[in-house]
């Protein structure tokens, strides 16, 4: 089994979207091991993405990341990485697929509803940058 971290954004809950993702990320059969509403500071969301930290977008998308609650979502699903990403959609949700999450709740390639891991260690890491260990709780079947 693969985990991966989904992020629904500050414009996804601003609209009131956290339900309509959610039950999306569930219909598509992932396990949801750990969620929770939180804010972020400028600091921790410019330690999160610091991947990003040479990119023109930078720093308006630790400013975006870290205007309002975001909700912070491990999850857990065999081939879980790439099935997240295909049920995200396309960064920009002009160019989404019909029927994914962006393309359903995104509003501009800026505020694009919700982020995914794009890797097993990032998936990794990135849980563990929102989760200890004791919070997530593995579902039994």
């Amino acid at each position: 089994m693969e985990r991966t971290l989904a992020i629904i954004k500050p414009d996804a809950v601003r609209n009131n979207n956290i339900g309509n993702i959610i039950a999306m990320i569930q219909a598509a059969g992932f396990k949801v091991l750990g969620c929770k509403l939180t804010r972020i500071s400028k600091e921790q969301a410019g330690e999160f993405y610091a991947v990003h930290k040479e990119r023109p977008f930078y720093g308006e998308l630790v400013n975006f990341m870290s205007s309002g609650p975001i909700v912070p979502i491990a999850l857990e699903k065999e081939n879980a990485i790439a099935d997240y990403r295909t049920l995200i959609g396309a960064t920009d949700p002009a160019e989404a697929a019909e029927g994914t999450i962006r393309k359903n709740y995104a509003t501009s390639k800026g505020e694009n509803a919700v982020h995914g891991s794009d890797s097993v260690e990032n998936g990794r890491n990135e849980i563990a940058f929102f989760f200890a260990e004791s919070e997530l709780i593995a579902n039994s079947k």
